[in-house]
């Protein structure tokens, strides 16, 4: 990281990080702390127990839901980067309008918050969810969109919405992730490559969930965090209403072979399928070429095959158990199913009184 600092004079230096405490954070505030920046977040602080191994560095931090933020939360900083939100499709299935009230309407009100506030860039984190059922042609930033999920719709409506506040004063880039995979601190279990070493690990069996014929772009945790920087660290014109895929065009997979991959690494392992497994609608392809000929100081490091390893040998000295992985604690749509089962969350997946009492 130490050939960021020299580049940080003129650039962005404060940045208030939304959804710090989750699953990406955990990656990136490490690496926006090295590269010299000043961190604060804001989190709902949902998954705050969620924790794996180490946990994140402490910076100030501001227990706000997003959707109950204003000016003064965002005032003073040089960039806004919004990784809050509901955070996968069952999670979104659960709730579909705490899903677009999130992810839609949170989104845009924080970027809205932020140019009253004078904040000059906003990097959202989108995702190419967005392109929903697409085929096995890969896919450019200018291809049509067709999410089938709650959670897909709500990243087009909210890059939509940012769209519209962008101005010579507001800067927005919308950054569409590939499917995550990684250590983090804030763990996830729900993520298919990481669910499928979790059970390769912890059961033998390399459980396929669908018949693992669609196809999916996937980039590890911290690739998509040296994308948040390398964006920050551009010049305005550069990456000013821009929208990237994000990941490595190499690193699509038909998630059969990505089952095949941890078989191969995770000793005494075997592909099964689970009962009813089916075709999964979500099929897409991306080539993310545009953020490498755009931030050429960009550069992923991570395959999945190495990623399988790194999960490997994490799980394993945690001595994670099945029991342990399927809970509350990796899968986001048990805790959240949890949390509102004891009376902490209402169904609009706020905080209630008696939980922040608690706090």
């Amino acid at each position: 990281m130490g050939g960021w600092r020299g580049a940080l004079e003129g650039v962005v230096v404060k940045v208030l990080v939304t959804g710090h405490n989750g699953y990406i954070g955990g990656a990136l505030v490490p690496m926006l702390l090295a590269a010299g920046h000043e961190v604060t977040g804001m989190d709902s602080y949902l998954f705050a127990d969620c924790t794996f191994g180490t946990d994140v560095p402490d910076v100030p931090s501001r227990r706000i839901d997003i959707r109950d933020a204003i000016v003064d939360d965002v005032a003073g900083f040089d960039a806004v980067v919004h990784l809050a939100g509901i955070s996968n499709d069952p999670l979104g299935d659960l709730r579909p309008d705490c899903t677009y009230d999130i992810n839609f309407r949170g989104a845009v009100h924080m970027a809205s918050l932020a140019k009253q506030a004078g904040v000059p860039r906003f990097v959202f984190s989108s995702s190419c969810s967005l392109y929903g059922a697409a085929g096995d042609a890969p896919l450019d930033e200018t291809a049509d969109f067709n999410p089938v999920t709650p959670y897909g719709r709500s990243k087009v409506l909210a890059e939509e919405g940012m769209t519209a506040l962008a101005s010579d004063e507001f800067s927005p880039t919308f950054l569409r992730n590939a499917t995550a995979f990684g250590v983090s601190a804030r763990l996830r279990g729900d993520l298919v490559v990481n669910n499928l070493v979790g059970y390769a690990v912890t059961t033998g069996e390399v459980l396929l969930k669908s018949n693992g014929l669609a196809w999916r772009p996937l980039v590890h945790i911290e690739d998509i965090s040296r994308a948040f920087l390398a964006v920050l660290h551009a010049p305005r014109h550069v990456v000013h209403l821009e929208a990237f895929n994000v990941g490595s065009t190499e690193e699509n997979y038909r998630i059969r072979e990505v089952a095949a991959l941890v078989e191969e690494h995770v000793p005494d392992s075997r592909v099964e399928f689970a009962d009813g497994a089916s075709a999964d609608a979500r099929n897409y392809r991306v080539n993310c070429e545009r953020l490498l000929q755009t931030l050429p100081d960009f550069r992923p490091e991570w395959t999945v095959s190495r990623g399988v390893e790194e999960l490997y040998r994490a799980y394993r000295d945690e001595g994670l158990t099945l029991a342990e992985f399927t809970s509350s604690r990796y899968l986001r749509v048990r805790r959240v199913l949890e949390l509102l089962e004891s009376g902490a969350l209402d169904d609009d997946l706020r905080w209630t009184a008696a939980a922040s009492d608690d706090a």
